[in-house]
């Protein structure tokens, strides 16, 4: 039996009024299922496809590396929980997400991303938005609310990504 990735599932209503806690977790949940949504169907191979050269971008590729965003700016860096490696970055190799997807698992990367999300869900939980620390990285302080705003931006940029690379695969289009 071939495996293929989840049907499409219907994504968040994103109010259009609300608090901003509200507003950023509905945007920044939207996004996460339309990246879902992207890859609904396809089979492994399909997920593993890469675009045009010379990007080597894959819809697979795409869902390791938000896994990995997820982690390191929520759990690793806002949360500081050293003891959560990273999944598919290596000092050797930083690009491991998006370039070593040929023999990856495509079902084990979608377990992990969705294990994560409500990993990172929990970690925000309660938590202020005007919440801070000093971000181990770039050696400033960061609030919480500036990590929703920035995923949003990030998922933005790749939710575009999958778009191209689900049309080119089958000719879907859409939201």
């Amino acid at each position: 039996m071939t495996w293929t990735a989840p049907p499409a599932q219907p994504r968040v209503a994103v109010p259009t009024v609300g608090d901003e806690r509200l507003l950023l977790e509905s945007h920044l949940d939207f996004l996460r299922q339309t990246v879902l949504n992207k890859c609904a169907g396809l089979t492994a191979e399909q997920l593993r496809q890469r675009s045009v050269e010379p990007s080597g971008l894959s819809l697979l590729g795409l869902v390791r590396h938000l896994t990995e965003v997820e982690r390191n700016w929520w759990r690793q860096r806002f949360a500081g929980q050293d003891d959560v490696p990273d999944i598919y970055y290596t000092e050797e190799a930083p690009d491991t997400d998006f370039d070593a997807v040929d023999s990856a698992d495509p079902a084990a990367a979608f377990d992990a991303y969705l294990r994560e999300l409500d990993a990172v869900r929990a970690t925000a939980a309660g938590r202020s938005l005007d919440e801070t620390y000093v971000d181990p990285v770039r050696g400033t302080e960061i609030s919480l609310r500036w990590i929703f705003i920035h995923l949003i931006e990030e998922y933005g940029r790749h939710a575009g990504h999958a778009d191209l690379l689900r049309e080119r695969i089958d000719g879907h289009t859409g939201e």
